[in-house]
């Protein structure tokens, strides 16, 4: 059975329960859900995955070989206490997307274009769309039956058929998703840095270094955004897990002064 250690949890991350969790019982999911639960409402948070090399794609062209069981422990914990998990059509079409047990899955596009999403019908009420409002027929179209009758599709204010990061933010919180983790892709997580939205950054690094040609922020170029470390595990694998807090003006994303690490 595979084994998470915890290396580092800052005071304001909590006191230590555990110092080892064995991965794929319940009462570690459970451990891992107190630990991940957002600690502020609003909150967005970026979970991401990674090579030691920055790339977010292993050998197979996606992050699915970059994972493993702890990983997907970790992200489902994640999910389990967010109120939608929210990635770019891109990366629906690349990798496929099963629905999350809990919270809804919101796909950002602009073109409307969700062709070979891979995504089953079952629980489909959980699927929300964000786009444009000219690529709405064109969603409902590309997703086919059942599921283009099942989803909600939600239209944002748009620039010429392009969805700014903040009115997508935005439009979900008038929606009551208050809670939000957004697994990507590349481009989507870098826009949000880009625009300040982000209060924590939940980064898995992969014990491996490759030449994948795909950042892990992609291509968008932000203003820098120091980060505090809350909480680091690592596995038997030697994969990482790391929390960072978004800091700003020396104080975290709750506003509080951020003081050294327990």
């Amino acid at each position: 059975m595979s084994e998470l250690r915890l290396l580092h949890r800052s005071r304001a991350a909590g006191p230590d329960v555990v110092t080892s969790l064995d991965v794929g019982s319940e009462a570690t999911q459970e451990t891992l859900r107190s630990w991940y639960r957002p600690p502020a409402t609003p909150w967005l948070r970026l979970n991401l995955i990674a090579a030691v090399s920055g790339d977010a794609a292993g050998v197979d062209g996606t992050s699915e070989t970059l994972s493993n069981p702890a990983d997907r422990a970790i992200l489902r914990a994640i999910r389990d206490v967010a109120d939608a998990v929210v990635v770019g059509a891109a990366s629906v079409r690349a990798e496929g997307y099963r629905l999350p047990a809990r919270a809804k899955l919101v796909v950002v596009t602009s073109s409307g274009d969700l062709q070979g999403h891979r995504i089953a019908p079952e629980r489909a009420e959980q699927l929300v769309v964000v786009c444009p409002a000219g690529a709405s027929d064109r969603v409902r179209a590309s997703l086919g039956d059942p599921l283009a009758d099942l989803a909600t599709v939600i239209v944002v204010p748009d620039a010429d058929g392009r969805l700014a990061p903040r009115d997508i933010v935005a439009t979900l919180r008038e929606h009551s998703f208050e809670s939000l983790v957004c697994e990507g892709g590349p481009s989507l997580a870098g826009q949000f840095l880009r625009e300040r939205l982000v209060d924590e950054l939940c980064l898995s690094t992969s014990p491996i270094v490759i030449g994948s040609g795909l950042p892990v922020f992609g291509s968008e170029r932000f203003d820098a955004s120091a980060l505090t470390l809350c909480q680091l595990l690592i596995d038997e694998q030697s994969a990482l897990y790391a929390r960072w807090q978004v800091t700003r003006d020396g104080r975290g994303a709750l506003g509080v002064p951020l003081g050294p690490p327990s």
